[in-house]
């Protein structure tokens, strides 16, 4: 087990510290977990998620609530997740995923950022290629066997675990597995009663793009502005 360094995000996170833009965010997963796999969080892992994720931020319970009753009313609002591609200044690799209500005003929207800001929006499969989608499990180090963790949850798709830095420079542990193996490892860590601060799906780039603080500037005005539309849930990239 090593130290994961997570590719330098600049402004990627920086929707973290609006408060409205993640309840919105993760109000939106709600909808679409529950319009998935019904309002029960017991049978639908999706729903856990969800639920995680919302304790993560502080997301009150009226709001999630509200997530619920909304999926589950009579003008249910479906949202279509759509990723999109494209290239920002200086070749760096920028995926955008969004949950919209209408596609024709968010495509319009993703590819006016990528213009204002100096790159292009590509075609499907142009820059995914760059990036391996995965499960990103967030856990609290204290009371775990990190060795003992690891042996058992290999066994379960795990790719990746290492020790990282939080969102307020405390330390945590995150665990790392193939798409396809999210609900293996999401079972295994139930099953061992953790509780993750957080479990994400996440583009993890390949190989990054060197930058320096001038370029790193550029790419980062961009990706703001691609984070501050109502329609984009995440933004992931390969700037190093």
């Amino acid at each position: 087990m090593g130290r994961i360094f997570e590719v330098r995000k600049a402004s990627m996170f920086a929707r973290w510290d609006r408060m409205a833009k993640q309840f919105t965010r993760i109000g939106k997963e709600i909808v679409i977990a529950v319009k998935a796999g019904g309002p029960d969080p017991a049978t639908n892992a999706a729903l856990r998620r969800c639920f995680q994720n919302a304790r993560s931020v502080g997301m009150p319970k009226d709001r999630v609530e509200a997530a619920i009753k909304r999926a589950q009313g009579k003008e249910l609002i479906n949202y279509e997740e759509i990723l999109y591609e494209g290239y920002g200044p200086h070749g760096v690799a920028i995926l955008v995923e969004t949950a919209t209500d209408n596609h024709v005003r968010t495509v319009a929207n993703v590819k006016s950022h990528f213009t204002k800001g100096g790159g292009a929006l590509g075609n499907s499969g142009s820059v995914s290629f760059q990036f391996k989608k995965m499960g990103v499990f967030k856990l609290k180090p204290e009371g775990l066997n990190i060795e003992d963790l690891e042996f058992e949850l290999i066994d379960h798709g795990l790719e990746e675990l290492g020790e990282a830095t939080g969102e307020n420079g405390e330390n945590i542990l995150v665990a790392r597995c193939a798409f396809t193996n999210f609900g293996n490892m999401q079972k295994a860590l139930e099953e061992k009663n953790i509780t993750p601060i957080s479990a994400e799906v996440e583009w993890i780039p390949s190989t990054t793009v060197p930058v320096n603080d001038e370029q790193a500037e550029a790419v980062s005005k961009l990706i703001e502005k691609l984070e501050q539309d109502d329609d984009v849930q995440k933004v992931f990239h390969n700037m190093g």
